[in-house]
């Protein structure tokens, strides 16, 4: 048992020493080499900073109106992004014109927003990109069945009540002006300018007789009139004209008895007309942020809704917005491998190393080559100058040798002695560090010899 005690102690002894002395080694190796570490240090670091800069841990992001679609995808957005390390911070807007206006200014903070399809001009798309639409956005009208006339319902009694269009400034407000100028309709008191969530409110009072709204059909608002008994849904009968003459509109259907079943809801097959959801964003984002903002648009927006197929978003469609070259890659090729496997802030940092290789390795490689040389070179500086005072030293005991001074000959070579001793060198050099050693007891050998010749004398 005693034996065994022994032996461990002895092993864990032997190993304490054995990783001393490695601690010892690289100490030395860095006091040796630090000025050339210190250097490749900053180099990697000035490269990391300008090569590719590390994206935020935060994005300012645009949810649009009250009881809209896009207040329930960005909070579907904002877990997603949590869950991969970056904080979305959303922030309530009237509608498209303000979201565009943002995002084209420079210096305002908003970086991401969902915008309609048709409401970007030429004129206001600066400083902006589009990673692609997530999604249809139907052009809704409703209308209560208790005040028209169904026998000969003609659309110039629509404009005679009460009809909501939506906020000034909103995308629903926009697309109901198209639509009505289209037609030769001309703005008059019956057209109610208020948000979407006041206008499904009035429209259930009866204050308001019909409601456009362009949104989701999971919409807050959209669901809340579709759950009504005494409402119907307007059929674009000429949808394939509308498509012809606004190209941002896509003709899609609404199949009888589709939304009710029970109650035959509705009652027809009806033609309806929708831009799709653009999801537009600062020209200045930086890539890694796009990247996220595509994964989620394919986990929250890619699987099959009421109006699309699984699948069919996101995708690249009619956009009078600039395609961000991140999302034409990811359409093109997919999620960059690393992100499929590892966590966003991970994959991010060595993507980013990875497009340093190359340069780094140009200058780094040599760096790191200078190295051993380096460390030769300085401890053999450090070997020459005991060498020097050793010379000096000796130089001077030949020409001037003072019996009265012997004492403080022997407290000379004692620190010459200790200056070599002193010295951390490498192994390829210890055959010139005992030469230097040898030399010292040459020189102090010469100090007796020239003592004791004066006693003989």
């Amino acid at each position: 048992m005693s034996s065994l005690k022994e032996e461990i102690i002895e092993q864990s002894n032997a190993l304490y020493e054995t990783v001393l002395e490695e601690v010892r080694r690289w100490i030395q190796y860095i006091r040796e080499t630090w000025p050339l570490l210190l250097l490749l240090l900053a180099l990697i670091s000035v490269a990391l900073w300008f090569a590719k800069p590390a994206p935020p841990d935060s994005v300012l992001m645009g949810t649009g109106s009250k009881g809209g679609s896009y207040e329930m995808i960005t909070a579907e957005y904002v877990k997603f992004f949590a869950k991969n390390g970056v904080r979305l911070e959303l922030t309530e807007t009237p509608g498209a014109e303000e979201n565009i206006a943002r995002l084209s200014n420079p210096k305002d903070p908003l970086q991401a927003a969902f915008v309609q399809g048709g409401l970007v001009t030429n004129e206001n798309s600066n400083n902006l990109l589009s990673l692609g639409s997530i999604g249809f956005e139907p052009v809704w009208f409703f209308y209560r069945n208790d005040k028209f006339n169904f026998k000969n319902l003609q659309t110039k009694e629509f404009l005679q009540q009460p009809i909501a269009i939506g906020e000034v400034g909103s995308g629903t407000h926009r697309q109901a002006l198209h639509i009505l100028e289209l037609n030769g309709y001309a703005m008059n008191d019956n057209f109610k300018a208020i948000p979407s969530n006041e206008g499904v409110q009035a429209f259930i009072k009866g204050e308001v007789s019909s409601i456009f709204i362009v949104d989701g059909i999971e919409s807050e608002n959209v669901q809340r009139l579709l759950k009504l008994t005494n409402v119907s849904i307007g059929d674009f009968e000429r949808a394939p004209a509308y498509t012809r003459l606004m190209p941002y509109f896509h003709e899609i259907s609404i199949p009888q008895g589709a939304l009710n079943l029970q109650q035959n809801f509705p009652p027809n097959d009806t033609k309806m007309i929708a831009p799709t959801t653009h999801l537009l964003i600062d020209k200045n984002m930086h890539p890694a942020i796009q990247l996220l903002f595509l994964q989620a648009a394919q986990k929250i927006n890619g699987g099959r809704t009421f109006f699309s197929k699984y699948g069919q978003f996101p995708a690249f469609m009619e956009s009078t917005v600039p395609e961000s070259t991140v999302a034409k890659e990811f359409y093109e090729k997919g999620t960059p491998f690393l992100m499929n496997y590892l966590p966003f802030w991970l994959a991010e940092f060595i993507d980013r190393l990875f497009i340093l290789i190359l340069p780094l390795f140009a200058f780094a490689y040599p760096l790191l080559k200078t190295m051993p040389g380096y460390r030769l070179t300085r401890a053999r500086t450090r070997i020459n100058e005991v060498y020097g005072s050793l010379k000096f030293f000796e130089e001077e005991l030949t020409s001037n040798y003072d019996p009265s001074k012997n004492k403080t000959y022997i407290e000379t070579i004692d620190q010459i002695d200790l200056q070599a001793k002193s010295l951390r060198v490498p192994k390829a050099l210890s055959s010139e560090y005992y030469s230097l050693r040898t030399n010292i007891d040459f020189v102090r050998n010469m100090i007796v010899r020239l003592d004791t010749g004066r006693e003989g004398l």
